[in-house]
C-alpha cells in the first residue's frame, strides 16, 4: 500500500447549478428509489414464497444476468440511437413491468416463476439503460465538471440506495407489494416526464459514423487487445466474485440469522447505502494514504470482516452498523476499479469498454449468486458466509501482487497522422486495407527497435487492425516492414482519429530507430475482387 499524491479539489457541487442536469440527476435519483423499493419488496416476496437459499438467489441472478448478457450490445446501442429517446423508450418497459408486478401482487397471484420472469424482464431495462446514462453526462455539463458529474452521479445512487430499500420495506409491511410495486411505477413517470421536458439537439452527420455490427467488433477488439483492461476485468471479477455472497444470501440473513422483518431488510439495505455515502465521502482522505491496490485490498478486509460478523447472529442494532461497513467497503472497491477504468480508456472506445467492465462486473455477480446459493443448501447460511469471507480475503491479498495501471497516460486524440493520399475517391466500405509502413533501422538498433515495436503492436490492434507484422528485406537486412491489416477504407480513417497523445509517444519512440533524412515510407493497399489484377494502392504517404 504505498502513497499516492492527492487528487486536486475541485468544485464537487458545481454541475447541479446547471438546470438540465439537476433536473435529470433529481428524476435520476427518485427513478432509483423506486427501482429499489421493487427489489426490495421481490426479494421478500421470493422468500416468502419460498425459503430455499437457490430461490432468493435465483431472484438476485435474475436481476444481474441481462447486465452480464446484454451490457455490450447497449454501450454500442448508445452511441448510435438517439439517447434521449432510447432512455424513454427503456423508461416505459420498467414503469410496464412494474405495473404487472403490481397487479399480480395485488390479485395474490404472484408466483416464483413470475417474479423471476419479471425480474429478469427489468434487469434488461437496467442492462440497456446503465450505458447510456453514462454516456449522456458529458452532453449535460461542461468538460470542467465532467469529474463532478460522474462523482454526483455515483452519490445519487447511494441516496437512492440508502432512502429506497429503507422506505420500501416500510411500505411493504405498512401496505403490501401492491403499493410498493406501484411507487415504483410513479417514479418511472417523473423520469419520462423529465426526459420529455429534455430538449436534446440532433447529433450531427458524420460519414464515418459506426453502425451496430462494426462498432460491436471494435469494442470487443480493444477489450481483447488492451492488457490494462484485462488487469481491472481479472480484479473487479475476482473480487465481486467472492463478495456476492453476502448479497445472494442477505435476505436469509436479515430473516433467519437475525430474525427480522420486511421493514428490518430494508433498514439493512439502507445501511448499506448510508455506508456508501460515508465511504465517498471518506475516499478522498483514504486516496492520500492509499493508492488503487491498497484501497482495493481495504475494501476486500472490510467486506470479509462484515461476513465472518454476520455469521455471530448480532443483535439487530449491531447489525446495522456492521452493515454501514460494508456500504463503505462496496463503494471503495466500486469506485476504486471503475476509476481506474475510466482513466485507462480513450473516449472513442469508453462506452463499449465500460460495458465490457459492467459485463465482468454483472457476471461475476451473477455466477457468484447462483454459486453461493448452491453452496448454502449445503452447507447453511452460516457456513456460506464464512467460506465466502475466506475466499475474499485470501483473493484480495493474492491479486493485491497484481497491480492495476496507474491511468495516468494522455489519451486525448493526437490528430498527428495526415490523411491518406489518394489517386481517386475511395468507397468507405471498401477493404479490408493492407498498410505498410517501411522502416530502415540499423542491425546495431535491431533488437531494441523490436521491442518497440512490439509494444506498439498493442496500439496498432486496439485501434482496429485485426492483424499485425514485421518482416525484413531479403536483400537489405536493414530496411524492415511493418504491415497490418484493417477490415474497410472507413475503419483505417477511423484508426486516424483514435490514435492518443500516449500512443503518438510510442510511435515516436519506435520513429527514432528509423535511419534517414525522410521519415519511414507508409503505404497503403485495397484489397481487389477482379481476378488477373495485381493490386491497387493509393500513392506512399508519410506520417
Amino acid at each position: 500500500m504505498s502513497a499516492v499524491t492527492p487528487p486536486a479539489p475541485s468544485s464537487g457541487f458545481a454541475p447541479l447549478r446547471q438546470k438540465l442536469f439537476a433536473v435529470l440527476w433529481a428524476a435520476t435519483i427518485i427513478g432509483n428509489i423506486g427501482s429499489f423499493m421493487r427489489d426490495v419488496a421481490s426479494a421478500w416476496l421470493v422468500a416468502d414464497l419460498s425459503g430455499a437459499p437457490a430461490a432468493v438467489a435465483l431472484v438476485q441472478a435474475a436481476a444481474t444476468l441481462p447486465i452480464f448478457l446484454l451490457a455490450i450490445p447497449a454501450g454500442v446501442l448508445s452511441d448510435i440511437l438517439d439517447r434521449r429517446r432510447f432512455l424513454i423508450a427503456i423508461q416505459i418497459l420498467l414503469g410496464c413491468v412494474s405495473l404487472s408486478l403490481m397487479a399480480l401482487a395485488s390479485l395474490g397471484q404472484l408466483s416464483v416463476p413470475a417474479l423471476v420472469g419479471l425480474t429478469f424482464l427489468g434487469g434488461v431495462g437496467a442492462a440497456l439503460m446503465a450505458p447510456t446514462w453514462q454516456a449522456i453526462v458529458p452532453e449535460l455539463v461542461g468538460k470542467a465538471d465532467l469529474k463532478s458529474a460522474v462523482a454526483l452521479n455515483s452519490l445519487g445512487i447511494n441516496i437512492s440506495r440508502a432512502i429506497g430499500p429503507a422506505l420500501g420495506g416500510l411500505i411493504l409491511a405498512a401496505f403490501g407489494a401492491g403499493l410498493t410495486y406501484g411507487a415504483d411505477v410513479a417514479s418511472y413517470v417523473i423520469v419520462i416526464a423529465a426526459l420529455l421536458w429534455w430538449r436534446r439537439p440532433p447529433g450531427a452527420d458524420d460519414a464515418l459514423s459506426e453502425r451496430f455490427a462494426g462498432a460491436f467488433r471494435a469494442g470487443l477488439r480493444y477489450a481483447k487487445a488492451s492488457r490494462e483492461l484485462h488487469v481491472v476485468l481479472l480484479r473487479a471479477a475476482i473480487f465481486f466474485a467472492c463478495a456476492s455472497a453476502v448479497w445472494a444470501l442477505l435476505p436469509l440473513v436479515a430473516r433467519n440469522l437475525l430474525g427480522g422483518s420486511a421493514s428490518f431488510y430494508g433498514v439493512l439495505l439502507g445501511a448499506v447505502g448510508a455506508g456508501a455515502i460515508g465511504g465517498a465521502v471518506l475516499l478522498p482522505r483514504l486516496r492520500i494514504r492509499l493508492d488503487s491496490d491498497g484501497l482495493l485490498l481495504l475494501a476486500a478486509v472490510v467486506a470479509a470482516a462484515v461476513m465472518a460478523a454476520l455469521t455471530l447472529a448480532p443483535p439487530q442494532w449491531l447489525a446495522i452498523v456492521i452493515l454501514l461497513l460494508l456500504g463503505a467497503a462496496w463503494i471503495v472497491a466500486l469506485t476504486t476499479l471503475n476509476g481506474v477504468a475510466q482513466a485507462i480508456l480513450p473516449n472513442w472506445v469508453r462506452g463499449r469498454a465500460l460495458a465490457v467492465y459492467l459485463t465482468v462486473f454483472n457476471g461475476a455477480m451473477t455466477a457468484g449468486s447462483l454459486g453461493w446459493g448452491t453452496v448454502a443448501e449445503a452447507v447453511g447460511i452460516r457456513g456460506t458466509l464464512l467460506i465466502g469471507a475466506a475466499a475474499l480475503l485470501v483473493a484480495g491479498l493474492v491479486m493485491h501482487r497484481v497491480k492495476l495501471p496507474a491511468g495516468e497516460a494522455d489519451l486525448a486524440p493526437s490528430n498527428h497522422w495526415p490523411e491518406p493520399l489518394v489517386a481517386a475517391e475511395i468507397a468507405h466500405d471498401r477493404g479490408p486495407v493492407l498498410v505498410l509502413i517501411e522502416y530502415n533501422v540499423p542491425q546495431a538498433d535491431r533488437e531494441a527497435f523490436l521491442r518497440a515495436i512490439n509494444a506498439l503492436s498493442v496500439e496498432r490492434r486496439r485501434d482496429g487492425a485485426y492483424g499485425w507484422g514485421i518482416t525484413e528485406d531479403t536483400a537489405d537486412p536493414d530496411k524492415l516492414v511493418e504491415w497490418f491489416m484493417v477490415s474497410s477504407w472507413a475503419e483505417h480513417l477511423r484508426q486516424h482519429r483514435r490514435v492518443s497523445k500516449a500512443d503518438a509517444d510510442l510511435q515516436d519512440s519506435v520513429r527514432r530507430f528509423h535511419a534517414g533524412a525522410e521519415g519511414p515510407v507508409v503505404r497503403h493497399f485495397l484489397h481487389v475482387d477482379a481476378p488477373g489484377r495485381l493490386g491497387d494502392s493509393g500513392e506512399a504517404t508519410k506520417r
